[in-house]
């Protein structure tokens, strides 16, 4: 019984140490990757604002550092949100990955760091109307050898998705960047539904007015995929 004890112990620990090891390399690479995405959100605010400068009716671009796990660009009325999650997931076992023999060969690959990428419309934070909506266009999952892969809208989900053999890179995170700024501005925001809007109260009438929080969305009161997509 004792030695039974005693393995199952060392099991535990044996467990604890690969799990953690990985879990910590995963972090590493996560954090890395977010802080090149920093790099080249910035990058490409400088290169678009120096393009449309020329232009007649010239949109200024900025980029803001919202602390270690975050970063935002906005783009004439469109936030983009990268936002880094602090812990580490794995796939559940129907999710497509443990198909790939990559992740069959390798059962630690299949733990990953996620950033997500949310759109949100600059008058939402700019008037502070916390009723308003944003989406989640994109997330990129990142293990520990930096392999990569993107579920998103559009060309977010099938151009990035070569679990097996991609692995993160500069160029790789401008082509996401790009991708994610041409979807915001081609995602526009919709009339909400009369049905949805039509109703309100004198208390809700007043907030609304002093506040200017009429709750907001670029698909308020359509599901997320109206717009024909799929993730």
């Amino acid at each position: 019984m004792k030695e039974k004890k005693s393995n199952a112990r060392k099991l535990i620990v044996d467990t604890l140490t690969e799990k953690a090891a990985i879990k910590q390399k995963v972090y590493q690479n996560t954090v890395e990757t977010l802080n090149t995405f920093k790099e080249i959100l910035q990058e490409t605010v400088n290169d678009l604002n120096t393009g449309i400068k020329i232009s007649k009716n010239p949109i200024n671009l900025e980029y803001k550092d919202r602390g270690a796990f975050e970063a935002e660009i906005k783009i004439a009325g469109d936030l983009l949100i990268f936002n880094m999650h602090t812990n580490i997931f794995e796939f559940d076992k129907g999710h497509g990955v443990w198909k790939t023999p990559y992740v069959q060969n390798n059962v630690m690959a299949s733990y990953c760091g996620i950033i997500n990428v949310y759109n949100f419309l600059a008058d939402s934070f700019k008037y502070e109307r916390m009723d308003d909506l944003g989406y989640l266009i994109a997330r990129i999952f990142i293990n520990k050898d930096k392999h990569y892969f993107v579920e998103g809208k559009r060309q977010l989900g099938f151009l990035y998705n070569d679990f097996a053999n991609a692995i993160i890179e500069r160029e790789h995170i401008k082509n996401i960047v790009d991708s994610a700024i041409l979807y915001s501005l081609d995602f526009d925001l919709l009339v909400p539904p009369y049905e949805n809007v039509s109703i309100t109260s004198v208390a809700q009438m007043k907030e609304k007015i002093n506040k200017s929080k009429i709750q907001t969305g670029k698909r308020l009161g359509f599901k997320f995929y109206a717009d024909g997509d799929t993730v």
